[in-house]
């Protein structure tokens, strides 16, 4: 979900918070206080939401672990900042976390007008529509939906596309707005409006939550391009490089056949990129050059797992949201997913 830009004066704080950025060393921050502070959602299934002892979960959350198995040793080391969707980006610009991992979609404002950096892609996604199939009879497709009521949250580019999409098929819709993601989700559970839409992957989140979760279908129409993913602030280079390379060092371990189960038996593997990816090698340069230690993969791998295990248990056929891998399949199973070689 992406959350509209105010220019003006955020936009001369912002240069304030990159250059204030530029001179902080975060990697060592975070080596002295001994943990990541991550910056998250207020509760999404499968991305990142805590259960009932206040542990957190989901696939965004394994990105900090990632980082946190990657720079300390120990994937645990992690402390959560819940944020809203209007909070998350002024949380990161004031240094109040140390990366957003937060079902965040990448785009170029971010990028620049908002002094990010954004780390790479955990999740390909993009903007639906979810409507409770009861109330509306025969519907299969959001171009059936001219007269509905919509609910979505404002202050999003969610907001915007709805209203793209509408216009650009000539219907009508009344949308119904909230701050709160938990204030949307109670409004169309109780019946306030026809239709839902956010990212489709939270769709199938929310529809987990919802008192008959049965009756409620997602429609197949994808409105917009929704690429999520981690990001940190511009000015340490370090940290950036940090985060990305954790991230892509999950997708990697995938395409190699690299599991949490196997990770100490491919440590003896004569296959020159395993060894590169898993520091096995004598020349520990690669690891080096990140501020890290030569087993900095060995530790994600060993505390959170390849991507595919990653998504899998968190959003995919192990998980309760059972989303098929789709176009976040590897490159060389027919998806999108791709990261550049470590050497």
């Amino acid at each position: 979900m992406k959350t509209t830009i105010l220019t003006g004066v955020l936009g001369a704080g912002v240069l304030g918070l990159s250059a204030f950025g530029a001179s902080a060393a975060t990697l060592d921050d975070v080596k002295a206080k001994d943990f990541i502070q991550c910056g998250v959602s207020t509760g999404l299934a499968g991305f990142s939401a805590p259960d009932e002892k206040g542990d957190w979960s989901g696939l965004d959350v394994d990105v900090c672990r990632a980082v946190a198995a990657a720079v300390l040793g120990d994937a645990s080391k992690v402390k959560y900042t819940a944020l809203t969707a209007k909070e998350r980006f002024t949380a990161l610009q004031s240094g109040e976390i140390d990366m957003l991992s937060r079902n965040t979609t990448w785009t170029l404002s971010r990028d620049t007008a908002l002094g990010f950096n954004f780390a790479g892609v955990n999740y390909y996604d993009g903007q639906g529509f979810m409507i409770n199939a009861k109330n509306l009879p025969g519907v299969n497709s959001a171009l059936q939906l001219s007269g509905a009521s919509v609910c979505v949250q404002t202050g999003t580019t969610t907001e915007l596309n709805l209203a793209d999409y509408f216009r650009a098929n000539k219907m009508e819709y009344n949308p119904v707005v909230f701050e709160k993601l938990e204030e949307v989700n109670a409004a169309y559970d109780s019946g306030r409006c026809d239709v839902y839409t956010t990212d489709q992957s939270g769709l199938y989140s929310i529809r987990l939550t919802l008192s008959a979760p049965d009756d409620h279908v997602v429609l197949p129409e994808i409105i917009s391009k929704e690429p999520l993913g981690p990001a940190v602030r511009q000015g340490d280079d370090q940290w950036f490089d940090i985060v990305k390379w954790s991230l892509n060092a999950m997708i990697i371990a995938e395409e190699l056949g690299i599991t949490q189960a196997n990770v100490e038996e491919m440590k003896s593997s004569d296959n020159p990129e395993i060894k590169r990816l898993l520091g096995t090698e004598a020349d520990s340069s690669l690891a080096e050059d990140l501020g890290l230690e030569k087993e900095w993969v060995v530790n994600i791998i060993k505390g959170v797992g390849n991507y595919g295990e990653s998504f899998e248990r968190n959003v995919g056929q192990d998980s309760p949201l059972k989303i098929s891998r789709g176009i976040n399949q590897l490159w060389s199973k027919g998806g999108i997913l791709y990261a550049p070689p470590i050497r």
